[in-house]
């Protein structure tokens, strides 16, 4: 038969695992503890006719333990589901412990306050926005940078490798190789060409148009004859011109003859000029006489 003050004196003096001892007090770390301080009147083991409140994912329950169900641990506990309301939940605490010691009704609404206060709090907690501290793998975060650090070395010596070999290809070092990765080949000669074609575009933009001087009075002159004689030819086609333009005709010709003779002059000109100008005077002495005789070449 249990005995509550034999198991009090063995808690107390001896050892419990639920008690913490600590500079302000002793307390309780049992889950069915009312008020969390270890007495005699709040240890859950000690007392044979307990009650207590408990929180299961935010719904409330009242456990009572009496001594008839004792000598049964499975069925230790009664458990009631209280509402949400806290006066309805109040009044469901005073049914069930109509008969029980007024303390322990007292610490249990008691406790049912402060726990329903506490669910208020934490709902309005959940609503605000809050910051959240966390801790940064500092090894994790070393290892990654040196794994960066050697991926982009090797990728500096995989595309100057690349550059190298593309180099000697087109310079034909290689001779004939069949081997080739043609994808990376192309990409670069693309680029070739897409600089070569840029540069010749700025080049021709750069260019200024050349001038050039051309002689035009020969040119137009003959342009000119040139049209005199298509115009006879056209006349000639003409047998019902009248004599008007026959004499017309004969005075076009004579003013073809005379431009002719006056370019003919013109060509001849230079040239006696410059026969003028090769004749050279030579005096020639004789020993015997002094006179001196004028020799022209």
């Amino acid at each position: 038969m249990q005995h509550d003050e034999v198991i009090w004196q063995v808690i107390r003096h001896n050892h419990c695992s639920y008690m913490a001892k600590i500079e302000t007090g002793n307390f309780c770390r049992n889950p069915y503890n009312v008020t969390g301080i270890c007495n005699r009147s709040s240890c859950p083991l000690a007392n044979s006719r307990y009650a207590t409140i408990r929180d299961h994912d935010g719904v409330f329950y009242l456990y009572m333990k009496t001594i008839e169900r004792a000598h049964m641990p499975n069925k230790l506990w009664e458990r009631v589901k209280l509402p949400r309301n806290y006066e309805k939940a109040l009044e469901i605490i005073d049914k069930h412990l109509i008969y029980w010691p007024k303390f322990l009704v007292h610490k249990t609404k008691q406790r049912l306050t402060k726990m329903t206060q506490m669910r208020i709090r934490t709902r309005k907690l959940a609503l605000k926005t809050r910051e959240k501290i966390m801790t940064l793998p500092r090894k994790e975060q070393r290892r990654e940078a040196r794994r960066e650090a050697k991926a982009e070395k090797a990728a500096v010596l995989d595309k100057s490798i690349e550059k190298e070999l593309l180099e000697r290809l087109e310079k034909g070092l290689y001779g004939e190789i069949y081997n080739i990765h043609t994808k990376a080949f192309e990409k670069i000669m693309n680029v070739k060409e897409k600089k070569y074609r840029g540069e010749e575009e700025e080049e021709e933009e750069e260019e200024e148009p050349e001038i050039e001087y051309v002689e035009g009075g020969s040119e137009l002159e003959e342009e000119e004859d040139m049209e005199d004689f298509g115009g006879l030819s056209i006349e000639e086609h003409h047998p019902d011109n009248t004599n008007n333009d026959a004499v017309e005709l004969d005075e076009e010709f004579g003013a073809l003859k005379g431009k002719r003779t006056r370019k003919e002059s013109t060509l001849n000109m230079p040239a006696a000029k410059s026969k003028k100008k090769a004749r050279v005077l030579v005096e020639v002495e004789h020993e015997d006489t002094d006179d001196r005789q004028m020799a022209i070449q």
